[in-house]
This record gives structure tokens, sequence and C-alpha cells, in this order.
């Protein structure tokens, strides 16, 4: 007689693997994967059930209720069993479900399936699974089979042992069950569902080397589920190998990419996919065009917003609430609060779209950021006029601008309002205040505020740490700063590049480049991306040093992370090569900068002149001098000569005040003091006498041409 086994082998990667294999013998012990013991897998034509009686007694139950129900034209009903699942063993269940599929056929043997993995003692019990689908695929219902093996996944994952249902799925080709797409399908999509999105890659490889071939369904399986996780390159990648194939996605899958593709900042590429989707066939609704509009707001493209919006509404779609709140939000992001005030009464005077809370909110946020609290207040009661409920981002958004203009008597009571509503603060609401509190010199009252926040539930967020570690680095209380970052690490919290720059920012100015340089490789090592800022902190705090060698070295860096070097970076190592005495790789930089469009700020432009000048090279420093627009020449010249004068080289600072003087007539009194103290202080007369002939001269000529 016909019957099988099961063992271990190791031929799938990473996991264990099940082969079944034919065995001729009367009873075949057979060990599950989660378990020592031998269990016996028997054959549809000869069974040795425990209890013959009961098994006999299910199987008749099970005919008599499907020949009950099978003259209906809609499928019979859930099956209903007068017994006491308790009596029934997993044996017996395994040799009901054979002895059905063999005798009465497959369609019976599915309807007691289903009723058996019902309840949970047999759900998770892997044999009955097997020996259906077995079953089911020896009838020649490949298709049930599948489903049998489908409904398996779906258990198992339940309980954590998807990747043992998984190996069982693939293994089940051995026993002449073919892998199908629909079932490769829905194990990547349970897999990918549960947050196992690498394993559900290894499976679709698994899938294509097998020979079953992915389909538009597999492909976005993986879309869906990069998207939901936010990793949008990767989500961009097979949605790019997608379209290749000429495969398109369902609406709802559009709508998902387009509004993850924004949220995350992808807006441009969001674009792209929209009008390569539009061009391939699908037809965008509503939701994908307000979708891209508010990406497009929240970007701050606010022209191509209202572009998209001129191209839905040509094709047949009218903006409903959500579109203007985007289009409102956007607008008072931008700084035109009014143009958003004129589209908020264009609303109010809809007839069918009304504003809702959410609108209000943005209008609020809007007025509050321009300062006019009178305005956003007046908002607060109309929205409450009109019977909408402000929510807790609609107090917030009001309590965090009266923050910033520093009302917090009006900020204690409309946290009081908030209760009073039934609204508790949020850890965002928290925040508003502490940064409030902070930036007004109030630091100890914002931590007062932020535990009592603490004793009613909160916990702190990223943003939360990132406001008191930048407050406490701002007042160089480095200990404290390091205290809160470690607690921030503890509670799982990763930092930001902004906060590790704040740290490198506080440890460069400390001149304690070790610490700095530490905490920069850990946010590479982290994955984090460098900013210019924070490149910029290092390259200082080495000038500041004296280690040109390593400020030149993060110079150098700042290609590798896609960063630019900025006009404080450039004149950091300017300033550092002039302290050396290294003039020529100084003007290297200048003229580099200068190049690059980057205008260096007064202390690079003098620092480098006056160091010519030290060394009497007047004409170099004139050449620095030269390449500048005319308001910074005058600017610098004014300076320089004040410098010059203070170290008493009146010489060259009389040659700067005629070349002055041919490029403005006007004398800046602070320099002209400055010259002819200098003059006098070094018995210098003659210059002073020079000078003073020349600007008389001048004004003179000046006055006659008016």
């Amino acid at each position: 007689m016909l019957s099988f086994v099961i063992f271990r082998t190791h031929g799938f990667p990473c996991t264990r693997r099940l082969t079944l294999v034919f065995m001729l013998s009367r009873k075949a012990p057979c060990y599950c994967s989660s378990s020592t013991q031998p269990i016996l897998l028997p054959s549809s034509s000869s069974l040795v059930p425990p209890s013959q009686s009961m098994v006999k007694r299910v199987c008749s139950m099970v005919c008599d209720f499907y020949y009950q129900h099978a003259h209906m034209r809609v499928s019979p009903p859930r099956l209903h069993l007068d017994i006491d699942t308790d009596s029934l063993t997993h044996e017996q269940a395994v040799t009901v479900v054979a002895s059905l599929a063999g005798d009465a056929g497959s369609m019976v043997a599915l309807n007691f399936f289903h009723w058996a993995i019902g309840f949970l003692k047999f759900r998770h019990f892997m044999r009955l699974y097997i020996v259906c689908a077995t079953s089911l695929n020896g009838n020649g219902n490949s298709e049930k089979a599948h489903e049998v093996m489908r409904c398996m996944v779906k258990s198992f994952a339940e309980i954590g042992r998807l990747k043992e249902a998984v190996e069982m799925v693939i293994e089940m080709h051995n026993q002449g069950l073919l892998p199908n797409t629909r079932t490769l399908n829905w194990v990547i999509m349970v897999t990918s569902e549960i947050g196992l999105v690498e394993y559900a890659e290894y499976l679709f490889e698994e899938m294509c080397a097998r020979g079953v071939r992915p389909d538009s369904a597999s492909y976005r399986v993986m879309v869906v589920a990069h998207c939901k996780m936010g990793n949008i390159l990767e989500a961009d990648r097979w949605l790019s190998a997608m379209l290749e194939r000429g495969f398109v996605v369902d609406n709802a899958s559009f709508t998902l990419i387009i509004s993850k593709f924004c949220e995350k900042g992808f807006v441009t590429r969001a674009t792209w996919y929209f009008h390569k989707l539009g061009d391939m066939g699908l037809k965008p609704n509503l939701i994908n065009f307000t979708s891209m509009i508010e990406g497009l707001c929240k970007r701050g493209s606010i022209k191509q917003a209202f572009e998209m919006l001129e191209e839905m509404v040509g094709k047949g779609w009218k903006p409903n609430v959500y579109t203007h709140t985007a289009l409102i939000d956007g607008l008072c992001k931008k700084g035109w609060t009014e143009k958003a005030f004129r589209l908020f009464l264009k609303l109010v005077r809809s007839e069918n779209h009304k504003p809702n809370v959410l609108t209000y909110t943005a209008m609020i946020s809007g007025y509050c950021r321009d300062g006019k609290l009178n305005r956003a207040e007046m908002l607060l009661s109309r929205m409450k006029e009109q019977g909408l409920v402000p929510n807790t981002n609609t107090f917030t958004t009001l309590i965090d601008g009266h923050c910033k203009a520093g009302n917090f008597e009006r900020v204690y009571d409309l946290m009081n309002l908030m209760s009073r509503e039934g609204f508790s603060p949020n850890i965002c609401t928290y925040n508003a205040i502490v940064d409030g509190l902070c930036k007004k010199g109030r630091v100890q009252e914002a931590h007062k505020m932020l535990k009592n926040g603490f004793h009613n539930g909160l916990e702190a967020d990223k943003v939360t740490y990132n406001i008191l570690i930048s407050e406490h680095c701002k007042q160089a209380d480095i200990k404290f700063a390091l205290v809160l970052f470690n607690k921030m690490v503890k509670s799982g919290i990763q930092p930001d590049i902004h906060l590790y720059t704040t740290l490198i920012a506080v440890f460069c100015r400390e001149k304690r480049m070790k610490e700095s340089e530490m905490f920069f490789e850990e946010a590479v090592r982290f994955g984090l991306i460098p900013t210019n800022k924070t490149y910029t902190s290092m390259i200082c705090g080495y000038c500041r040093k004296g280690n040109l060698t390593l400020a030149l070295k993060f110079f150098h860096r700042m290609s590798d992370h896609g960063c630019s070097p900025d006009s404080i970076a450039y004149g950091a190592l300017i300033s550092g090569l002039c302290k050396e005495s290294k003039l020529d790789e100084a003007r290297g930089l200048y003229d580099s900068m200068i190049e690059k469009g980057l205008v260096p700020c007064e202390v690079t432009r003098v620092t480098l002149a006056y160091e010519y000048c030290k060394i009497d090279d007047c004409c170099s420093a004139m050449v620095i001098l030269e390449r500048l627009e005319k308001k910074l020449w005058i600017r610098t010249a004014n300076t320089l000569i004040r410098k010059l004068c203070n170290e008493r080289k009146v010489g060259m600072a009389a040659l700067f005040f005629h070349k002055l003087l041919d490029m403005d007539v006007y004398v800046n009194r602070v320099a002209l003091a400055a010259f002819m103290t200098a003059c006098y202080e070094s018995n210098k007369y003659a210059l002073v006498s020079d000078l003073s002939a020349r600007i008389y001269k001048e004004n003179r000529v000046a006055i006659q041409s008016r």
C-alpha cells in the first residue's frame, strides 16, 4: 500500500527543507518539522485509523451534508457537524480528508478541510494540509490543491512558522503539484505583509528559477510592499522593472505609489510615473490628482501644482475640499497667505465643498507663520461657529504660533481649553511649547513642562530630543547634551544627521576634534548622509585646531556625499592657510571660490588681502579686491584701511584710500578718521595733506556736476 514519509534535508538556503518521497509500506512513519515524534501519513486507498467508527461517522455526516445541498445553484453553506472536536484526533482528521477525497470526491474533502481548519486544534497541523493537497492533486484537481496550500501559508504565518510553510509549498513540486503563479504570488504577498521583504525578494527569484513566470501581480506585490515599508528607492526599482515588461499597476496601487513617493519627497519621480502610467492607458482619478497636487505643494512647487489642477479639471475631475486644502496649505507654507485666504473664501462660498477641519487648520497655520495671531484666533472662532470641532492638530498649530510670539499666557489658556473640550495634548504640542520656552531662555520651565507631559503618559520623540540637545549645545552644556543623546539611543530612537551635526559643531567649537570625528564616522556608518553644514563644522574645527591636513581631507571628501563647499568652508580654509603663511594655496582656493560663483565673506576678503599687505605685496592685494563687485570692493577697502591703520601701515592705507576715491567720491568717515589719526601718530602729515586735497577737489567737482 502507498503512503508517504517526510524527512529533513538542507537544500533550501538558510532554512530547513522538507522533501516528500513515496515509500511502499503499510505504515510509514513521518516526522513533522515542528516535532521529533513520528506521525503517520496514510494513503487514500488504505487507512489504519485509531478509531474506525469515528472516521466512518464523520465521513457519513460530511457526505450527507454535502449531498443535501448539492442541488443548490450557489455554493453549499458552511459545513456544520454535530460532534465534539475534542473527540476527533489529528490522525482521524487526516484519515477523514484522505478517505473523502478518494471515495466522495475533491469538493466533499475540501468541504471537510475548511471546516477542520476553522478550529485552532487543526488549523496549524501541517500534515492535514499536505494530505488534503496531495489527495486533491491526485484527483486531478490541482487548482483546489493550490487553494489548500495558500490556506496553509496564511495559517502558519499567524504563528510565526511562515518559512516552514513556504518550504513545503515549494517542495510539493516533487510530488507533482507544480507551483503556479497565483500561489507563489500569494506566498510573496503574505511574506511581505509581515515585513519579511528581503525573504519575499528571494521567493520571487526562486519563482523565476522554477520556471514560473511572474505576472503583473507578482511585481505589484513587491512594489506595494516596499512602498508600505517606505523603501522608495527599492519600490522605484521594482516599478521600473514592471513597466519595462509592459505591465501596468491597478488604480489602487497607483494611488499608493503616488502618495508614498510624494510623502517621502520623491515628487519628481512621482510626476514621471504619473504621466508614464497615463501614457500606458491608466486613467488617473481624483485621488491620484489630489495626491500629486499635495506632493507638489509640500515641495513648494506651487506653480506646478496649479498646472496639475488645470490638467485635472481638463480631464473632467472637479477639485474637492481635500484638493483645495492641499493648495491652501502649500500657498501658506510658501508665504502667500493672502492668496491662500482668497482660495479659502472660495470654499466658504461654495455650495458643494465647505472647508473642513484640515482646511481651517492649514489656514490657521499660515496666519501663525506670518505672526498674524489675531486672524488665526478669529478663524478658530469661525470654525466653531460652523459646527466644526478643532482637533489636537488645530490647537497645536495655534499653540506653536503663540509660543513663537512669546505669548505663553495664551498658550496655557489653549492647553486648558483643549482639556475642557476633550482633547489631550500630544508630544507635538509639548514639543512646540518646549521649543518656544527654550528659545526665550526659559529652559527650566521647558523641562518642567516636559516632565508633566511624561507624567501624563507621553514619550519623547526625535523632535523632543533634537530641541533639548540643541539647546544644551547652545549653552555649551555638552555633558548634559550627551546624557540626552545616550538616553535617546537607548530608547530606540535613531538620531538624524541634523542632530549629529549639532553635536559635531559644538565639539568643533570646543576644539575637541576626536569626539567630532567619532560622531561624524558614526553617522556615516549608520547610513546617514553628511550635509554641507556637517562638513563645514569639521573643516572649521580643524582649522581652529591648526590641523590643515585634516581640514583639507574633509574638504575634499565633501563630493563623496554630494556636498559642495560653501563660502564658510572656503573661508575657514583660507584663514587657516593664511595663518600658516601659505598664501599661494590660500589664493588658489580664493580664485576657485570666485570661479564657482561663491561670494567670499568680508573676513575672508580682508584676511587674504591683509596677509599680502604684510609682506609688502600691495599689488596682489589689489588684484584680490578687483574680482569683487563695486559695493563689496568699497566695503572691503574701508575695512582693510582701518586694519592697516591700526597696524601703522599708513603708506599702504593711503594707496587703498586713493584707489577707493577712484571708485567712490563719498568717503567713509570712520575710515578717514582712522587714517588721519594713524598718520598724525606716525608723523605722516604729507599723506593726510595729499588725501585731504584730493577729497576736497573730488567733492567740488561732484557739486559742480550737479
